[in-house]
């Protein structure tokens, strides 16, 4: 079953689930405000992903830029990174799609066909 994190008011998730859709891909959407991934969760989906933790940042949001992150990121350790993607959902990029052999941080329809078709 493929899960995906979603924020409700994400242009770009909204598209995601509509690429969803019409490709007749069935999913648990989760909202990633209200229900987002844990620590133990976020360093599983990263060890899987292959990705540089960095990458399941959300550069774009408003936590993002008020808390400066990008002039201090590259100073943290894993585990400082992890414990600040747990502590609020609107950090992490979305949307976050996870199946059984893949995560995908963000929205490209390109790889997600590659990946789900």
């Amino acid at each position: 079953m493929v899960k995906i994190y979603c924020y409700s008011r994400c242009s770009t998730c909204k598209k995601a689930l509509k690429w969803l859709d019409d490709n007749g891909v069935k999913y648990e959407s989760l909202d990633i405000k209200e229900q987002h991934p844990d620590r133990k969760i976020l360093k599983k989906l990263n060890e899987q992903s292959g990705l540089p933790l960095k990458k399941f940042f959300n550069t774009s949001g408003k936590l993002y830029r008020e808390m400066e992150l990008s002039k201090k990121l590259a100073d943290m350790s894993e585990d400082e990174m992890l414990d600040l993607l747990a502590s609020d959902g609107m950090l992490v990029k979305r949307p976050l799609l996870i199946t059984d052999n893949a995560v995908l941080a963000g929205f490209k329809e390109e790889v997600w066909a590659e990946t789900l078709l």
